[in-house]
């Protein structure tokens, strides 16, 4: 598969998010200089103006240039500045993930939220990953419902969605174990459903190694070994996470890891969403 429209999206976000330099706040729980030190790069260069939102007192004993929101309860703050608008986007940042989703599903009244995630393979090659949430992609039509809304984001990102479903073995496993064969039953069922709602796709079985090579959107079997395969490549693997935004119409939120503690790229994706969020509703009006 040709992937020049995903590595000229690469390029793309961040000449939309220097462009856009949104007002962006990141949540903070147990501040460090590498933190904010991440943050303040994205300033830095252009991306964003970065607004931390945490205990003030922590974070001015490390020290920092950066807006701070005062809170000792950032989960719930996030929410609340994105829904009054006073910020243009929000990353969860550091801030606690359950309590940041749980208060943003609430804030905004959806039952569940769907991520899309942003990798880069060790060798930079760019692709989309879903689900990444360990409670998503639990049953056929969460694995639909993530396909059809993160192929219409993507197509939104300017880029065609080429989608790669996995399961738990080859084709010649069946019969070696029910939990597999369930999987694999479930990835033909989901495969012959995109393709009749209109979208590329193609099951790979366990393959990932080679889904990885024609496909830009890959389909985790389910929220658990989405986020391992997360987490293998971004923090053993080499490859990078830009973040994993919220797929909605309204509002950009992103999601990221505490771990690694490397948030320059996710500050950068949200402002550049947030200018197409801009732009799009341009369009609509």
């Amino acid at each position: 598969m040709e992937k020049n429209g995903m590595y000229a999206l690469l390029e793309a976000i961040e000449a939309r998010a220097r462009t856009n330099r949104a007002r962006v706040a990141m949540g903070i729980r147990e501040p460090n200089p590498k933190t904010l030190e991440s943050a303040w790069k994205a300033q830095e260069l252009g991306y964003a103006q970065v607004v931390l939102v945490g205990n003030k007192k922590e974070i001015d004993e490390i020290g920092t240039e950066l807006e701070v929101v005062d809170t000792d309860d950032p989960e719930k703050v996030l929410s609340e500045l994105l829904v009054s608008r006073k910020v243009d986007a929000a990353i969860r940042g550091t801030a606690k993930a359950s309590g940041t989703i749980s208060n943003l599903k609430e804030a905004l009244g959806m039952k569940r939220v769907c991520r899309l995630a942003l990798l880069l393979t060790a060798d930079g090659t760019p692709f989309f990953l879903a689900p990444v949430g360990i409670d998503e992609g639990n049953t056929i039509a969460d694995k639909l419902r993530m396909i059809t809304l993160g192929a219409e984001y993507i197509r939104r990102l300017g880029v065609e969605p080429v989608v790669g479903v996995l399961s738990g073995g080859r084709i010649g496993d069946i019969g070696r174990d029910r939990r597999v064969d369930r999987t694999l039953a479930d990835g033909e069922f989901v495969t012959g459903r995109a393709l009749e709602l209109g979208i590329d796709t193609r099951h790979y079985t366990i393959l990932i190694e080679d889904a990885i090579k024609e496909s830009n959107f890959i389909i985790a079997p389910d929220g658990i070994s989405g986020n391992l395969i997360f987490r293998t490549i971004a923090f053993l693997g080499g490859g990078d996470g830009l973040g994993a935004p919220v797929l909605m119409d309204d509002y950009v939120f992103v999601d990221t890891s505490r771990v690694g503690g490397h948030f320059t790229k996710a500050i950068m994706l949200a402002s550049a969403l947030s200018y197409l969020h801009k732009e799009r509703k341009k369009v609509i009006h």
